[in-house]
């Protein structure tokens, strides 16, 4: 809980510092990295930071969580607390980097806004950044020890022992452990993080969905990402990392994961998207569940749809499942309703119903409005994020 005299600073200069935090964090940013580009080489995306997206994503955090502080003072945000939380225990960070990154923060704000940063204002922002950050080091200390797995240590060298080509820019991998251990606990949902070596020697991570779950393997699914910047480790993942080979992968983390129980679900995806949906899938399969189950998916065309024979026959293995797939540019022969975007206005939703949505930004805020429409509570519709998540305070 902030203090009162703390809270009355930050609600007075909350403007100001949420107005500045777009020039705040890329300062931020470029402090801590001439201090240690260790970080930037091994740690920190270098896609995300070349285009943006994290500066975008900690303006997000810090204003969110400084906004629930001022408008709900007895209420924790924990929801975004756990989507970072899970993040970071996912890159093995440690308590020790969360005063690195205060000093270096603090440094930008200073140097942003000059004088108006009195001693009190610090102060008041100093009690902010603190209470979050010693909220996120509980909640990842908890993590790490539900994993077995200590800061730091959490990438685990695997062999790779299959892969397969699901589309011409997506492929599965599955792998396991070299030290012949027991595969990690997984929930239907999480990612792992693998670590490649790329040809400048530096250590890239990145967050890979659990696209099913093999009982001797972990197994998880890449697309090449286009783009500029290209996506560095997934090309390196395509183009250089074959069966016999070992990557370090991290214990599963991830905090949108299917619940168990009887109340229908709606799994909704878009592209890539699919993939934490597929395994959510394989799950109900594998278990036998007799829930309501409507899956939905929308895809540029069939050739671009990775699982999609494995939908159909995972939604077939299923009692009381349905799915709805959407092309926007379709083979002949494919329904008229289910061209274009996907539309769930026509598909009847139980009550009771708990939503799960992967896929661009723009594909789940036009589902979820649907579903808030259809009458499913805010509170059942869970979100998960390819990347820095850019939908902070937009609802979980």
């Amino acid at each position: 809980m902030l203090s009162p005299q703390s809270t009355e600073t930050v609600r007075a200069t909350l403007p100001a510092v949420g107005g500045a935090i777009g020039e705040i964090t890329p300062l931020f940013y470029d402090k801590l990295f001439a201090e240690h580009p260790e970080l930037l080489r091994d740690l920190f995306n270098r896609g995300n930071q070349a285009n943006g997206s994290q500066q975008q994503a900690l303006a997000g955090s810090i204003a969110a969580f400084a906004t629930a502080l001022i408008e709900h003072p007895d209420v924790r945000p924990d929801a975004m607390l756990a989507r970072i939380a899970h993040k970071h225990a996912s890159l093995g960070i440690a308590p020790e980097l969360y005063p690195i990154v205060q000093r270096h923060l603090f440094a930008a704000i200073a140097e942003v806004l000059g004088d108006a940063v009195t001693a009190e204002v610090a102060a008041a922002w100093d009690e902010v950044y603190w209470l979050m950050a010693n909220a996120l080091i509980a909640l990842e200390a908890r993590l790490y020890e539900r994993a077995g797995t200590a800061p730091g240590d959490t990438l685990r060298p695997c062999r790779v022992v299959g892969r397969l080509r699901e589309t011409a820019d997506v492929a599965t991998f599955l792998v396991q452990p070299l030290d012949g251990r027991p595969l990690p606990a997984a929930r239907p949902g999480q990612y792992v993080s693998v670590q490649v070596e790329l040809p400048d020697g530096a250590r890239q991570i990145r967050q890979y969905s659990l696209s099913g779950r093999p009982d001797d393997a972990l197994q998880f699914s890449v697309k090449r990402q286009a783009g500029d910047p290209a996506g560095e480790v997934s090309h390196h993942l395509h183009d250089h990392v074959g069966i016999g080979d070992t990557l370090l992968v991290g214990a599963p983390f991830g905090d949108v994961t299917l619940e168990d129980g009887d109340s229908p679900v709606l799994l909704a995806s878009a592209g890539i998207g699919c993939t934490p949906m597929i395994g959510m899938l394989s799950h109900l399969a594998a278990t036998g569940a007799r829930r309501r189950v409507i899956a939905v998916h929308a895809d540029r065309d069939e050739s671009a749809h990775a699982f999609r024979t494995d939908l159909a026959q995972l939604v077939a293995k299923l009692p009381d499942a349905t799915s709805h797939v959407w092309y926007e540019h379709p083979e002949p022969g494919h329904p008229a309703d289910r061209t274009g975007h996907a539309d769930l206005t026509g598909i009847e939703i139980p009550a009771g119903t708990t939503a799960y949505l992967c896929g661009p930004l723009p594909f789940m805020r036009a589902v979820r409005a649907q579903l808030l429409a259809a009458g499913v509570a805010p509170a059942d519709i869970h979100y998960e994020v390819f990347g820095p998540d850019l939908w902070l305070g937009a609802g979980s």
